[in-house]
Parts: C-alpha cells; structure tokens; sequence
C-alpha cells in the first residue's frame, strides 16, 4: 500500500487541492488534456497577474509593433526598438494591475482589461487611431447609432480572437486565497519591481527610446492597456478632482445695434455645424469631382483656408461658439457663456436643432429640439433608419418649430443653428439619400480596409454631395422666408477626416500631431439680397478674401456682426465680413 505524504501548510496559506480535469475531458487528445490541466493549476494572484500581462504584451499591443516596424525600417534597427517598448509595455501593465492583485474574485476585472484592450487594439488596427484622452472622451461621447456604425463582424471576430484565449484560463485557473496582510506585502513588493524594472529600462535603452518618444509621440497610446487605461481614467476620475468649473456670464451688456431701430423685416440667420467634411473635397474649392453643384447655382462664397479648433466634434463645437478662442477656451478652467446665450440675452429668438449626438453643452440654456422629434411615420420611413436620419429631416417641421419661438424675440430677429450629421464615419454611405449617390461603386461597410481606395473615395464624396443637396435646400428655405426676414446662411464644419492617407482612417487624434486633412474645414456664406443691404456688404470683397486664413476662432464675432449684436466680447479684428462692410 502507497502512502502519500502531504507537507503541512503554513499557518497564514490554506491548502487547495487542484481541481481534476472535467469528466468531458477524458474524451479530449492527451495533448488537451496537458494544456487544460496545466490551466488548472493553482496560482497566486501575482502569478496570474504577470502571465496576464505578458499575454496581452503578444496579443493585444500588434498595432505598436506594425508602428515601430514601419518607422524603423529595417528589423536590425526596430527589433531594439521593439524590444524597449516591450519592456516597459509589460513591465506598466504588471504595476497597473499588482493594485487588482487580490483573489478569484477579481477575475471578471481582469476580464474587462482584455477585453477593453481587444477592442482598443480592434479600432486601432481598423482605423489607425491612438488611445489618447481625447479619443476615450469623444467615445464615452457618442451615442447608440454612432456605435452601432462601429460594430462589425471583423470586429466580432478581432475581439474573441484576443478574449477566447484569456477568458478560458480564467475561467480554468485557481487562485488561492491568502490572508491580507500577506496579499498586500506582495502587491506592493510586485509593484516596487515593475516600477524599478520599467525605470531601469527606461534608462538602459534612453538611446533608443528617447529620440523615438520625441519624434513619435503616438507611439506612447498605442501600449495596450496601459493608454487605453489611462485615457479613460483621465477623462473620468481627473474631473473629480480639478476645479469645481462655473458658468461665467460673458452676455452683460449685450444689446441690439443701431440696424433695428427702423428694420423692416428682421434678420433670420442659419449657422449649420457642418460634420467631419474635409476643405478639399468641395469642389467650390477646386475639387476635381463636382461635388457641390447646388451651391455653385446659388452664388455662394466659400473660403479656402480655414481651420477648426479640434479635431473632434467634442472639442470643436464648444470651442466655435466660444468667445475665447481655441488658445483661451483650452486655457479656460471654467465654463463661460457662448455665442447663443449673448444672442438670446440681446433679444434675438434663438434655437438649436441637433441631427447628431448632442450640443455638447452649447445649447443648453436655450431653446433647442432634436431634428427626430414629432416626425410622422411617413417621413421617418423615407429620411430615417431606425433612430438615425439624413440631414434634411431638419428642414421638416422647421417653420412649426420657428413660430414656438416666443412672438417677440421673432419680431427682433432669428438664429437658428442647426447641427448636422454630414459626413460622420466610418458608414459613409450611409450619409446620403440613394438618389444623391453619383459616385459608384461606393464603400458600403464601415471596416474601411476592406475597401479599395477609390471605392471609399466615392462614398465620402457621396455623404459630401448630399451636404450640398442640405445646404442648396436651406437656402431655398431661406429665400422662401425674404418676405418676412433678412436672410442669410453660414455653414462651418466642425472638424476634417483621414481617409488613408499616412495609413490614417477617421479623425481624433492629438491636435498638434493630426494631419492637415483633420483639421483643414471648408465654410461657405449665403446672403439674401435684403440682409445684404442691411448688412451694406460687398460681394466684390468677400469674393476677394476666399484665400484667407480663418479658424474658429472667428465664427464667435462673424455671427454676431452679421445680427448687429453689441458686446464687450465682440471683436471686429475676428469678425471676418467686418471690412467688407460700406461703413467700415
């Protein structure tokens, strides 16, 4: 008779005896059988976490290693590179998670980081995006629809090929517990050597890692989960401890110039928030493709060179309708009044239509409605798909909504601002009606690499032709309403997108690194020939500025020319129409 000795445990570990494989096992190859139990095997906390960590060193980080491949040139020089950046990619991810180094039960934890990390790698690898805190606020952002868009069955597929590994093991591998005092010394003891681990390489391989840094500086949000991790927690727990922002009124003072005192019609003014449209894919700017023939037939001016404050809807939109301009409004920490609480403070009947995720914060204090709103069946069933429309459903209802407006801030004037849902990617052909859609073939799903270049080219352009069909109809709108009101129309988009060059797919990245085609916007001015001669404006001029250079920064002060609004905060250096007028 065999006798098993067993060692006695130590008076602060418990004994776990390993779990047998399932009774389904004994039907698997012998080599399942080794693998599963050697993933049963029991393993501490700190175990679990390191093995995890190196897992997602191989599995989840391939959208840095393509990058430093590309930037090294041959693999003699970006191995090194590859290998320093390894070393503090796993060294980062075992000190981030040595703080979840407790029991079992911090498995469905666990879980979560692999799974934020295949994803990050997903749309990293699609769209050539990086996991900077810009990126993981405007994510947090978007909405249902703007999601869904996203979703795929390569994302499906991107996904469980990181998971499926990871969550079996978790689910196989036993995690002893231990008592607390003893748990927490070895947290901190796993902590102090990947911190010393990631310095000491930091400083080992400088050489290399300086200069790349310096010159890369993409590079640092692509180590996944480290920049995935980080930017999310920089949008959600920095707030709480920054100073508690308030509203700063910027509307005292404001009054309506000297133009109303004997208005026969008042103004009624359109600001649409164009979205994601690229400068120079507008033929009015010198396009090959005639993407914007209903403009041209309606005597528009559109300027060349003009920027955008951000390079996402969430950054930019606050960022036009501010006073500050892009430098003060980045500065800024707290929140100040904008372009439509001046407007609505002055008397003017304000309101905000949104055919896209939101304000974002720009109109909140005034009237505002979604473009959705009291539509009927009929007209969802031709303008919509489920809770998303094109942008013409902007124009329907718009008189009713106008005349909910209270009667005397109507008889002073009107500014409407509507927000579209343009050219927002990556389901570009789905931004433009079927009867608009002239270039073909066009890109029909939303994984951009699994079109061909020109395909993608022909859906972008189609989302930018039914833009033109929005606008030329706003327009038409505009001159219906010439008996009652002065009419005119602004149209500015709020950012640009990539649409493959430099291997970049959408928009989001870093301002100050984001390529020219991020941030380069187009912005076209319509005037009826009433607020013309109100305006005492000169076509001849404003032909003759197209060239130049404008941002955001001057649409705060453009508006409030156009309405004769008086304000501390109007500037007529920014009001970018101010020269052109006859008393100038």
């Amino acid at each position: 008779m065999t006798s098993t000795f067993q060692p006695a445990a130590r008076p602060d570990e418990r004994v776990v005896t390993p779990v047998s494989p399932a009774p389904s096992a004994a039907a698997l190859p012998h080599w399942a059988r080794a693998v599963d139990a050697w993933m049963s095997q029991p393993r501490s906390a700190q175990a679990a976490i390191v093995g995890l960590s190196i897992y997602l060193l191989l599995a989840a980080n391939w959208p840095l290693w393509l990058a430093l491949a590309r930037i090294g040139g041959a693999p003699s020089v970006y191995m090194r590179s590859i290998g320093a950046m390894a070393v503090l990619t796993v060294a980062g991810t075992v000190a981030l998670l040595s703080l979840t180094a407790w029991t079992r039960w911090m498995k469905p934890l666990w879980f979560a980081v692999v799974l934020l990390a295949a994803v990050a790698q997903h749309y990293m690898l699609t769209y050539r995006v990086v996991m900077d805190p810009s990126m993981a606020a405007n994510a947090l952002q978007t909405d249902l629809h703007e999601a869904r868009d996203l979703m795929s069955w390569r994302m499906l597929i991107d996904v469980l090929l990181v998971c499926a590994p990871a969550g079996w093991w978790l689910l196989r591998v036993q995690v002893p517990p231990m008592r607390a005092w003893r748990q927490l010394w070895r947290n901190g003891a796993m902590l102090a050597v990947a911190v010393t681990v990631a310095a000491g390489g930091a400083a080992l391989m400088s050489r290399e890692l300086a200069p790349l840094m310096r010159n890369h500086v993409t590079l640092r949000y692509m180590m996944n989960p480290l920049a995935s991790v980080y930017s999310a927690g920089a949008v959600v727990v920095k707030p709480l401890f920054r100073h508690r922002r308030q509203l700063i009124p910027i509307s005292g003072g404001a009054a309506l110039g000297a133009s109303y005192a004997a208005q026969a019609r008042p103004p009624m003014f359109v600001v649409v928030v164009g979205e994601t449209a690229r400068a120079d894919h507008f033929a009015l700017n010198g396009y090959g493709r005639d993407t914007t023939p209903g403009l041209a037939g309606r005597g528009v001016t559109s300027w060349r060179n003009v920027h955008s404050c951000g390079t996402n809807t969430l950054a930019s939109v606050p960022c036009m309708f501010s006073s500050l301009g892009k430098a003060g409004y980045e500065g800024s920490r707290d929140d100040h009044e904008n372009l439509l609480d001046v407007a609505q403070a002055a008397g003017l009947a304000v309101l905000w239509i949104d055919n896209q995720s939101g304000c974002k914060g720009v109109c909140d204090r005034v009237p505002n409605a979604s473009a959705s709103e009291g539509l009927s069946s009929d007209v969802k069933d031709v303008l919509c798909d489920g809770d998303e429309c094109l942008d013409d459903v902007m124009l329907r209802n718009i008189d009713q909504r106008i005349a909910a407006l209270p009667a005397e801030r109507r008889a002073r004037g009107v500014l409407l601002v509507m927000h579209q849902m343009g050219s927002h990617g990556p389901a570009y052909a789905k931004r433009s009606a079927p009867d608009v859609k002239r270039f073909t073939p066009e890109c029909k799903t939303n994984v951009l690499a699994d079109c061909s270049h020109g395909e993608l080219m022909n859906a972008y352009d189609n989302s930018i032709a039914h833009t033109d069909r929005f606008l030329s109809r706003t327009i038409d709108w505009l001159q219906a309403q010439s008996s009652r009101y002065d009419t005119g129309m602004l149209y500015m988009s709020d950012h640009g997108e990539s649409l493959g060059e430099y291997g970049l797919f959408l928009h989001g990245l870093p301002y100050n690194i984001a390529p020219d085609v991020q941030k380069h916007v187009p912005m076209v001015v319509w005037f009826g020939d009433g607020l013309r001669a109100r305006e005492k404006l000169s076509t001849a001029c404003l032909r003759s500025d197209q060239d130049v250079a404008l941002t955001h920064d001057n649409l705060y002060h453009t508006v409030l020319g156009v309405m004769d609004v008086q304000t501390p905060t109007y500037k007529p250096a920014l009001d970018a129409f101010a020269h052109c007028k006859a008393t100038s």
